[in-house]
């Protein structure tokens, strides 16, 4: 065996294991699919993992699509996504640069202030939250949601990039700032673009949590006009009432997953090096 090199036998057990373990985590998605294509008849009279009858019932996520309003849920999930992540890194940015760059007194314990509130549960604050913002007429509307949801995105924010923010140098500041730039012109034209690895791995970390996001969106919204997709399926599944159709039911679940998973595989490797790079700085 060559020196730094893996002994065959391990490379063997090493992929096997992988092989093992992507199989686990494709199985349920290929399962869920393949129910997404039958009827009640064919859950009824067959195994519930068994392949579905020909022809393909594809008309039941056009069916959910249209009869569940699964397209307005969609489109308030891709906004309230958008708007709450784009706010959040942008708060998150600009705090987590201050407390990296700029020494005041009590910065220390503001940056610990922010990392302790990762560890209480934000359940606890889900009634003082609801009564705060049905005062301000906040309830039952997506603008609502995106101030919500950003300000849950901040503190995870500001842990990843304060790292980033004091790995870069001071002598580039001090260059641009030669060069005429303003304390604005500074952070958005210089610092901000050399965190672009964190501020992509925050924002796709919050993407994915923000969109799977149930209680919250439950509690501050009962109006259907403004349902996002997690509070859409349970919503369907209330209509349903005594006869549950699960054809059309993991037809919907597929709509929720199909865009998490697409950004995850497009956006795996930025995720993987934006984390690597905060932990090495």
């Amino acid at each position: 065996m060559k020196s730094g090199g893996l002994n065959p036998i391990f490379k063997i057990i090493f992929f096997a294991i992988l092989i093992i373990w992507g199989l686990s985590v494709l199985y349920p998605l290929l399962w869920t699919l393949l129910d997404a294509l039958k009827n009640n008849d064919q859950f009824f009279r067959k195994m519930p993992w068994s392949l579905p009858d020909i022809p393909l019932l594809w008309s039941n996520f056009t069916y959910v699509w249209s009869e569940f309003s699964f397209d307005k849920y969609f489109m308030n999930s891709v906004v309230v996504t958008i708007g709450s992540t784009l706010l959040g890194l942008f708060l998150a940015a600009t705090t987590a640069y201050v407390l990296a760059r700029y020494q005041f007194k009590g910065s220390n314990f503001l940056y610990l202030i922010y990392i302790a509130s990762m560890m209480i549960p934000f359940s606890l604050a889900l009634i003082p939250l609801f009564f705060l913002l049905n005062s301000m007429h906040l309830t039952n509307s997506s603008f609502g949601l995106i101030l919500v949801y950003a300000s849950t995105l901040i503190a995870f924010g500001v842990f990843v990039l304060v790292g980033f923010f004091k790995s870069l140098p001071k002598e580039m500041e001090e260059a641009a700032a030669i060069d005429g730039a303003s304390y604005f012109g500074i952070f958005f034209k210089v610092m901000l673009p050399l965190s672009q690895p964190g501020l992509i791995t925050v924002g796709i970390v919050n993407v994915l949590n923000i969109w799977n996001e149930y209680i919250i969106g439950t509690i501050l919204v009962n109006d259907p006009v403004h349902y996002t997709l997690p509070v859409g399926i349970a919503m369907m599944q209330a209509q349903m009432q005594y006869r549950t159709e699960w054809g059309p039911l993991f037809a919907g679940l597929l709509i929720t997953m199909v865009p998490v998973l697409v950004v995850y595989m497009f956006f795996q490797r930025q995720i993987a090096s934006g984390i690597t790079a905060g932990a090495v700085k």
